[in-house]
């Protein structure tokens, strides 16, 4: 692992992180966050990603990583260096939405192919989706939707809900009514980066919600829950992972407990892969990993299983052997659709207190199987 340890959180800033390099390397470029708000996301993907290349023992690929600072416009002209600069196979890494809406459709349309360890825009599941873009984590609705159908079958009859307004807020709304299949009584947008919540909790007070789902994540979440903790506010609370991962529920503390939140992995999910994941990363980076650093370790997965029937050069070929997604994934059963975004089991997970006083996410169910987006049906590919 002492490979793994300088990719660790002591680089975060290094214009690239490179592994040993030879005339047939695969190269791939990782744009993600790694400083400011939410940088554990991208700390995360980073981590999980070069531990699934550790732990393959290859030595024939090359990982260059950049920090976005979450700007689209460094995004983008990241991306466009490590293409004509740097002439990499692979694009991966982007955490946010509106970064990868700035990047992902101008790369694709390069022929450099870009694969999805986190942001999944409905856009580029439908309409502008592409053979070169292959989203190994969800489209952004998947987890929102599956809360939806889990609350609407626990009977909750008079959700509020609420997300930051961006790509990824409004479709996580979107997707929790599309299977909710319900009223809402509210619907609440804030704005990216915002701190105070006086008006928000203020709203939710005065409504006659039953329950409260809100996707907040990052710092975000944690400044929510906070404020929420100390108002007084009696009601259930439900979210997406996203606001409810292993970092921030320890950053929230007390707060925390009780909430539930679906997720498409879960660090105690039984399945010889996850054993593997869970136990190297925590060997490696001394913490438990998050959803994202488990989205990374499968995105490196994947490409290393289509590396094992062709190069990126050839792409008609290593197309294809992404598309087979034969490769034993951390979340169980995997595969893709035909907008090349997952086909996949969605969990719900309960905040806990862990055996050292501190909160956790405990499995307890599974909220729907095989989610597939709604958005596939507008991709002409």
């Amino acid at each position: 692992m002492k490979m793994i340890s300088r990719f660790g959180l002591g680089l975060l800033l290094s214009s690239s992180l490179v592994t040993t390099a030879h005339a047939d390397d695969v190269k791939i470029g990782m744009i993600t966050t790694l400083s400011g708000g939410g940088s554990h996301l991208g700390v995360d993907v980073r981590d999980g990603f070069m531990l699934a290349l550790e732990q393959s023992g290859r030595d024939d690929v090359e990982v260059l990583i950049q920090d976005d600072a979450r700007r689209p416009d460094l995004a983008r002209t990241l991306a466009n260096e490590f293409m004509q600069r740097d002439e990499v196979d692979i694009l991966t890494g982007i955490i946010w939405s509106n970064l990868a809406m700035a990047v992902v459709p101008s790369v694709v349309r390069q022929g450099t192919f870009y694969l999805s360890p986190n942001a999944g825009p409905s856009d580029l599941a439908g309409r502008m989706c592409h053979e070169n873009y292959f989203n190994v984590a969800y489209q952004n609705d998947n987890l929102h939707g599956a809360m939806g159908a889990y609350m609407r079958e626990e009977g909750y009859e008079r959700p509020i809900i609420m997300a930051p307004n961006y790509p990824a807020g409004t479709d996580a709304l979107a997707g929790f009514k599309h299977l909710y299949e319900g009223e809402v009584v509210g619907e609440l947008y804030t704005q990216m980066g915002q701190t105070d919540y006086a008006a928000e909790i203020a709203q939710i007070r005065d409504s006659d919600a039953d329950s409260l789902f809100f996707f907040l994540p990052g710092g975000m979440g944690i400044s929510f829950m906070k404020q929420w903790e100390s108002s007084g506010v009696d009601m259930p609370i439900f979210g997406a992972a996203f606001s409810f991962d292993e970092i921030l529920i320890k950053a929230v503390g007390s707060a925390a407990i009780g909430a539930r939140n679906t997720s498409l992995w879960a660090y105690d999910l039984e399945n010889e892969a996850n054993d593997r994941f869970v136990e190297g990363f925590r060997e490696a980076y001394d913490r438990t990993p998050t959803l994202y650093a488990a989205q990374g370790y499968d995105t490196a997965n994947l490409i290393l299983s289509a590396l094992e029937t062709a190069h990126p050069d050839d792409k008609d070929a290593f197309r294809e052997a992404l598309r087979a997604a034969d490769f034993d994934s951390v979340r169980g059963e995997f595969r893709f659709g035909p907008n090349q975004h997952p086909i996949q089991d969605i969990y719900v997970r309960e905040v806990v207190e862990g055996d050292d006083g501190e909160p956790t996410n405990r499995l307890i169910g599974i909220a729907i199987e095989d989610i597939q987006d709604v958005y596939y049906e507008q991709c002409q590919m």
